[in-house]
């Protein structure tokens, strides 16, 4: 018997099967809980911001482009009304165990998971089919770091299998006129992201800075752009992740749900 194996795991009462390579996390939040890899790539701070940060408002319908764990579309469930979110993955071992995820929390008529490229996002849904667009993209193009030998973790960080200019295209045709699209990516880009925006028609409208503490510099940055939107974008309070070392500021309990 090898190591991919299922076995049975219990979570609150309800079963769903987890294989031996994986584990069950609490997100924290009235009893939910997500599946993940034990040594494999897991969701991060950055996830949970844009879950925060993305604006959800009753019987909108969302897609999350690239959701690997389905961390976004399952928080984005539990922390607004959104009517129906969608979370779009090209990797069939990610996308099985975030649809594993949603029925584990039953999710399944509100959560969907579905198996696909990116690149081909209008195509499979439709263009102007959804009023929000999150995604959590790659943040390392070829100039920027060196490709992790693991292929999984290779695709969820650098532009292996989507760029920049793929996502933002998607997002634009994705989106009905007037919907929102929300990105989380590194400052080092932030004229990049910007001027890709720009070229399709997704214009900034609110930005966020994140700083690990408040004497360093950002290292994310948190964009709501509009589809179609006239030219003006505020800049708002930055966050900041820890008020000391190993502890959280107030903002990031909240965020949390804590």
């Amino acid at each position: 018997m090898n190591d991919d194996r299922e076995k049975i795991s219990t979570w609150s009462g309800t079963e769903s099967k987890c294989r031996e390579d994986e584990r069950i996390d609490d997100l924290q939040r009235n009893g939910y809980c997500i599946i993940q890899k034990k040594n494999g790539f897991c969701f991060g701070m950055d996830a949970v911001l844009l879950s925060g940060f993305a604006q959800v408002y009753q019987n909108e319908s969302v897609i999350d482009l690239g959701t690997g764990t389905g961390i976004i579309p399952i928080l984005l469930k539990i922390k607004t009304e959104g009517k129906h979110f969608t979370g779009l993955e090209i990797q069939e071992q990610f996308a099985d165990m975030a649809a594993r995820s949603v029925r584990l929390n039953g999710m399944e008529d509100r959560v969907e998971i579905v198996t696909g490229d990116i690149r081909e996002a209008s195509r499979l849904f439709g263009k102007a089919s959804f009023d929000v667009v999150t995604s959590n993209p790659p943040y390392m193009d070829d100039s920027h770091g060196l490709k992790n030998p693991d292929t999984q973790k290779a695709i969820a960080r650098h532009e292996v299998l989507c760029t920049l200019e793929d996502v933002c295209r998607e997002a634009a045709l994705l989106l009905k006129p007037g919907g929102r699209f929300y990105v989380v990516h590194r400052p080092r880009r932030l004229v990049e992201i910007i001027s890709v925006l720009k070229s399709h028609k997704l214009e900034p409208k609110r930005m966020k800075l994140v700083h690990p503490f408040v004497d360093k510099e950002a290292n994310m940055v948190l964009i709501e752009a509009v589809r179609g939107g006239r030219s003006m974008m505020r800049v708002e309070a930055p966050v900041i992740v820890y008020q000391a070392p190993g502890v959280y500021s107030e903002e990031i309990y909240t965020i949390y749900g804590y």
